[in-house]
């Protein structure tokens, strides 16, 4: 069984986020993504451990999202 590598290709953290090669590009160009530039070509690779600092601040983020704006059921559509 072959050990998880330290850094990932912006796909590969793209297929662990479930989302797109260019909006991981995004996250990582804003800085909300740590990540490293190597080789001639400037290829990008994130560490696994800053992607899950990442994954755990945005649960945080989220939370903090879901405290400021509870969910409040709309009693007046009549979906019962």
């Amino acid at each position: 069984m072959a050990a998880t590598p330290r850094f990932l290709t912006l796909a590969d953290v793209a297929e662990v986020l479930n989302t797109s090669s260019a909006q991981v590009y995004a996250l990582v160009r804003r800085g909300d993504l740590p990540a490293i530039k190597i080789g001639g070509r400037g290829q990008w690779r994130v560490e696994g451990s800053e992607l899950e600092k990442f994954i755990e601040r945005m649960y945080a983020e989220t939370q903090s999202f879901v405290s400021a704006h509870p969910f409040v059921e709309d009693s007046s559509r009549g979906d019962s």
